[in-house]
């Protein structure tokens, strides 16, 4: 019988171990239990598997460090490839212990992966989730440190990602510049 409370339990217990405390508690067992609190608000009647991956997607983040890849773009996207791989390895490591399924542990994984955005609901939901928990937690501090027309295309490249719905609840809950807030008032669905 599978557990929910055993494997978010697990994830939150490997995450206490990140060394980046800037905020007074480790930083991916915070943004695992911010990802939960966004996921219950936007999407309250979300699968377990869904659940469980938004908690670890980002588990044990700190375990790869971007310093050790090339530095560009292309390090950058590699970087970003092999820690979704750690992370969907061992959230699915974690949902089998917790006595769900291979499918269900592949399931999680396929988000965690971000295989699908735009095709998969379960996958998309994720995004709309890691986006929003981007803007509302993380943006204003990131931003500080961005030149305004890289912000701009980020900006752009995370409306990209996200479902029209998810963009018009952006309008609706942030208060952003009006040439930021235009990225989120396209129609634009296709795939980032």
């Amino acid at each position: 019988m599978s557990d929910l409370t055993a494997a978010l339990t697990a994830i939150d217990t490997a995450n206490a171990q990140d060394p980046d405390r800037t905020e007074g508690t480790p930083a991916a067992q915070l943004y695992g239990q911010r990802m939960s609190k966004e996921l219950a608000r936007l999407f309250p009647d979300a699968s377990e598997t869904l659940q469980i991956a938004a908690r670890g997607q980002h588990i044990e983040r700190w375990i790869l460090k971007r310093t050790e890849y090339p530095q560009g773009r292309e390090g950058y996207l590699i970087w970003r490839r092999d820690l979704a791989r750690h992370h969907a390895t061992r959230v699915g490591a974690i949902m089998r212990d917790a006595g769900y399924s291979q499918a269900d542990a592949d399931a999680a994984g396929k988000m965690i992966r971000k295989e699908g955005l735009k095709r998969d609901p379960q996958v998309q939901a994720l995004e709309d989730v890691i986006c929003f928990v981007f803007l509302k937690w993380y943006f204003a501090p990131f931003s500080s440190s961005q030149e305004p027309d890289k912000l701009r295309r980020i900006v752009q490249k995370t409306a990209r990602k996200m479902s029209p719905d998810a963009r018009a609840r952006v309008l609706d809950e942030f208060d952003l510049p009006p040439d930021l807030a235009a990225a989120f008032a396209t129609r634009d669905t296709s795939a980032p």
